[in-house]
């Protein structure tokens, strides 16, 4: 079973941040739950595809230099937690955000992302 730490650090680094869709698939499929929500800005998707279209649309549309890192410490508590994170080329932030996850059965039922104003 994953824990809530291994959940946020999985979301950030083997999904969004993961540019090979094969592994990346692989990745969804263990970390989250078949009806996963996923909450941004842009509007609410839900389940593995729609999940998977989500990570493939944002790293499609960015340079090959733009990584995910973590950015503070990761927040858990028994059915959820919190990660930080900062987005573009390496020590030069393009975007920060947050991301909020719930925990359903060791896997990631929602997840909610936030960006800094």
């Amino acid at each position: 079973m994953n824990t809530v730490s291994d959940l946020l650090a999985a979301n950030l680094h083997e999904v969004f941040g993961n540019r090979d869709p094969h592994s990346r698939r692989a990745a969804i499929e263990r970390t989250y739950t078949e009806d996963v929500v996923f909450t941004d800005p842009e509007g609410v998707s839900t389940g593995w595809d729609a999940l998977e279209a989500k990570a493939r649309a944002l790293l499609d549309k960015v340079p090959s230099d733009f990584g995910f890192a973590e950015d503070g410490r990761r927040y858990a508590g028994p059915h959820g937690g919190a990660l930080a994170w900062a987005f573009g080329p390496e020590n030069e932030p393009a975007v920060r955000g947050i991301d909020i996850i719930t925990v359903r059965d060791g896997r990631i039922a929602t997840l909610l992302t936030m960006f800094t104003a």
